[in-house]
């Protein structure tokens, strides 16, 4: 009875029980690298975790993993560096010495039909997403409308992309899409409409926006009822769906998020540091090899 019982018991003991050795983990098992990113992260149960299939990068003996972050409306995307044997995991930039080191991004940057000021192919291209309603981002806006066109009338072109973050700011996709069914009337009175609805931020809400809009039309050479019927059928919010699509693309998750020449800064800016960056650009494109190719340059960034 008892070698019956030792058989048995045995029988069911995997190989590590055996010999006393756990299987190693891998972060290419989907639950393991789940796990790994949430204690990494700290990511509570509230959070969903969702973890892409491995897939081929340019780092030699590693794969890609994109992993997606969730709860509501709020969401996170960040990339991995997985060895090939699943044990060890890098998380950062990897830059190719043969091309830009921002490469990647201005591939993705697309400011055709986007809103814009400044003179048509200057050697540097800033392209800021960002939200109407979010007040870091009136800081910038009111820095950026202030400074760049007077410091910098023939060097810098500046281009704005909505970016809604929607989980925390009620009215801001409302305000994007009234916005872009300003610029599609008069794209010269976007920017007015721009400098406005900052410098009203505070008095707007769900409720009042569309009256606020319509108030501000007034005296412009904006059709009121075209605006109105615009923003009541939402007929502009496929091109912010673009919009939202090439920002998830780039991982822009807050506002307001600037790139300069492709080289990216989160946050609000002081003029100082961004005047740095901006003259540094200008310089560099007097001599840079890769000028008009993946410098920041319109033709590279696909405006006609």
């Amino acid at each position: 009875m008892l070698r019956t019982f030792l058989s048995l018991s045995v029988a069911t003991l995997v190989p590590w029980q055996l010999f006393g050795a756990e299987p190693q983990k891998s972060a290419l098992d989907k639950a393991t690298m789940a796990a790994y990113v949430r204690h990494l992260m700290v990511y509570g149960a509230q959070i969903t975790i969702a973890v892409d299939n491995p897939k081929p990068c340019s780092i030699p003996g590693f794969l890609q993993v994109d992993v997606h972050a969730s709860m509501n409306q709020a969401k996170q995307d960040l990339t991995f560096y997985v060895s090939k044997d699943g044990q060890k995991i890098l998380q950062g930039n990897v830059y190719d010495v043969k091309n830009n080191p921002f490469k990647e991004d201005l591939d993705k940057l697309k400011t055709d039909l986007q809103p814009g000021f400044g003179k048509a192919g200057a050697p540097v291209v800033l392209v800021e997403f960002s939200d109407f309603q979010c007040a870091y981002c009136k800081q910038e806006a009111q820095l950026l409308r202030q400074n760049v066109a007077s410091a910098y009338p023939e060097q810098v072109r500046m281009y704005f992309v909505d970016r809604p973050i929607e989980q925390v700011h009620p009215w801001a996709r409302a305000a994007a899409i009234a916005g872009r069914c300003v610029y599609k009337q008069n794209s010269k009175a976007f920017w007015d409409y721009h400098d406005w609805i900052f410098e009203h931020q505070g008095e707007i809400t769900v409720e009042n926006l569309s009256a606020k809009v319509l108030e501000f039309a007034k005296g412009k050479e904006i059709d009121t009822l075209q605006l109105a019927r615009c923003m009541e059928t939402k007929a502009t919010e496929p091109e912010l769906v673009k919009e939202i699509a090439m920002a998830e693309s780039l991982h822009v998750d807050s506002t307001p998020t600037l790139f300069i020449n492709g080289r990216r800064r989160v946050g609000s800016q002081d003029w100082p540091t961004l005047r740095a960056i901006i003259d540094f650009e200008i310089e560099y494109q007097k001599t840079a090899h890769n000028a008009g190719e993946d410098c920041g340059c319109e033709v590279k960034l696909g405006v006609h």
